[in-house]
């Protein structure tokens, strides 16, 4: 879009500069020019919803998830997770908190970083007591707020102790518009830009774990209906929340693909994965409609969490660097004909606003 309205200026401008009769043959090839662009946008984002719907319909519900579990290998699961720290964002509900359940039931020391602390501590004595495992600690941290994430992080570093697993899960979805204390889009601020400054800042603890370290981002199979895109804050049309969470869940994947590109030396894993359709709380509130229309079909929290526990015990050798997971397999990252993909330039430059924007130096 921002670069239609220079065109338009530019044209503009133009017209002023040429015949009458030459305006009027000029103006009209220019609205037919404008008019196929738009078609040709219409047609590609009806293309990628249908695909999505058809796919995601046959493989992210629950009757998808019962059919690829059939490939699944119970001693995958089995390993403990005694002596390793975990930290989990958004912990307090839905995959988050299946998560970090599943985490403490493998002996692992669990840090559930959530933004209300009385949530918090309701969903740190539930797993506490249903794995007995009392190394299970809840952090409080707001992942929109940069200057909260660098509180929280100053903190935790204190106490050095090495990371071997980092989740992040914190996310939402926003109908309407809402903008933080510092002044950035909600949805963006917590799935892109509050993931990318936790992530740099724990780097330091999760290179003390390596080479067992890796970072495991909790993406979703939304983002397979947008191609990546510099308007991160969703400023150069009406605003639209799902199409907002999509954008930021693309960005997600291409960001894991970059850490584990720039970071290859470091011994951190970096993955992404999507958990299929899950009937969680985030979802029933955020999309409500979605949710009552496939009642019944959608997965548990649990089944939704299943491959991120997977990535979390698999020795690092099965995995691939910056790949992107779904039902405990490497899954594709475009959807054929949505023309999806986006260049290397571009997630350079998401990165360095990122870094602006949080006001981080360079961890390579």
């Amino acid at each position: 879009h921002q670069y239609a309205h220079v065109s338009i200026s530019q044209f503009l401008r133009s017209l002023e500069r040429i015949p009458k009769d030459m305006k009027i043959i000029a103006t009209l090839q220019f609205q037919s020019h404008l008019s196929i662009g738009l078609l040709t946008m219409f047609l590609l984002k009806t293309w990628r919803s249908t695909a999505f719907g058809i796919f995601g319909y046959l493989n992210f519900t629950k009757a998808g998830y019962v059919e690829h579990s059939k490939n699944f290998k119970p001693e995958d699961m089995e390993a403990r997770m005694n002596g390793k720290n975990c930290i989990v964002t958004g912990a307090n509900s839905g995959i988050g908190y299946a998560t970090a359940e599943g985490l403490a039931s493998r002996g692992a020391t669990v840090f559930m970083l959530c933004r209300n602390k009385e949530r918090g501590e309701a969903a740190l004595s539930k797993i506490q007591s249903a794995t007995g495992n009392t190394n299970v600690h809840l952090e409080v941290c707001d992942l929109s707020s940069i200057s909260d994430i660098k509180s929280f992080a100053s903190r935790f570093s204190s106490n050095d102790v090495p990371i071997h697993i980092l989740v992040n899960n914190a996310g939402v979805l926003e109908n309407k518009r809402v903008t933080t204390s510092e002044g950035f889009e909600l949805s963006f601020a917590v799935n892109v830009l509050g993931t990318y400054a936790i992530t740099e800042l724990m780097l330091p603890l999760l290179e003390k774990a390596a080479p067992d370290a890796r970072v495991i981002t909790v993406s979703s199979g939304g983002m397979y209906t947008s191609p990546l895109t510099k308007d991160l804050q969703f400023s150069d049309s009406n605003f639209n929340g799902v199409e907002q969470y999509a954008r930021n869940k693309r960005v997600q994947v291409a960001l894991t693909e970059k850490w584990a590109e720039i970071y290859k030396n470091k011994g951190i894993g970096f993955y992404s994965m999507h958990p299929g359709w899950a009937d969680t709380p985030g979802v029933a509130m955020s999309l409500p409609t979605f949710s009552k229309s496939l009642s019944g079909k959608l997965r548990t929290s649990e089944e939704g969490a299943d491959t991120v526990l997977w990535l979390a015990v698999q020795p690092k050798e099965k995995l691939v660097p910056g790949a992107f997971y779904f039902d405990r397999a490497e899954a594709t990252k475009h959807l054929l004909f949505a023309a999806t993909g986006g260049s290397h330039s571009i997630i350079d430059s998401i990165v360095d606003h990122l870094r602006s924007m949080s006001n981080l130096s360079s961890q390579s």
